[in-house]
């Protein structure tokens, strides 16, 4: 087992939503975003890095039917299939850490909260870029969620790479054009707050 996988198995093994600074009770950024697209309710959408994120629930609810959730730990999408019960069948869930991940599948909607900001080396990087040019549909649509420049340094313990606005197009402007581009605070369940830098894109 990588030291990564390693890590988050057992941070999701041992500490609940509340002990962890990246909870959202309902994920109303994404969720607003995506209502912004109009998208199919057929449409293909994955989570990447959720963990045992409250998004899938928010698009059961909605009625999206082709879901797929990719976190490195087993143990959070168990977390997941056990609160959803019956509905967790509904799901396409996937073990893998991001850089190793390979599907024939493409995608509509790619949402990624706070995993890419975990890969601080440009081999890393450029891996996940051509992964996501390969999965997305063209006009296929990806928002991205980072710790922004006033954001913190680590998050779990692990170092992370801040993003700007300017820094984050520059590094998708080869096949990615930004539609939208905001910083949020998030307000984490021991009340700190952490600055976040989000940009939507669509795949040219």
């Amino acid at each position: 087992m990588n030291k990564n996988k390693l890590h988050w198995e057992n941070v999701f093994s041992t500490k609940q939503p509340n002990e962890v600074s990246w909870t959202q009770d309902y994920p109303k950024t994404v969720m607003d975003y995506l209502k912004t697209l109009d998208l199919a309710k057929t449409a293909n959408i994955i989570d990447v890095g959720g963990g045992d994120s409250n998004f899938v629930d928010a698009l059961l609810e909605k009625g999206y039917t082709n879901i797929s959730v990719l976190d490195i730990s087993e143990a959070a999408l168990e977390r997941s299939k056990n609160r959803l019960g019956e509905n967790a069948q509904k799901v396409n869930w996937i073990v893998s850490d991001i850089i190793e991940f390979r599907t024939e599948r493409q995608f509509d909607f790619w949402y990624d909260r706070a995993v890419f900001h975990f890969l601080t080396d440009k081999g890393s990087i450029s891996k996940y870029i051509q992964l996501l040019n390969k999965s997305l549909v063209k006009n296929g649509n990806f928002l991205l969620g980072t710790f922004s420049q006033n954001g913190p340094l680590k998050c779990s313990g692990l170092d992370i790479r801040q993003y700007s606005e300017t820094l984050m197009k520059e590094i998708f402007s080869e096949n990615f054009e930004a539609l939208k581009c905001f910083t949020e605070n998030h307000t984490t369940p021991f009340n700190t707050i952490q600055n976040f830098q989000f940009c939507g894109f669509i795949k040219k």
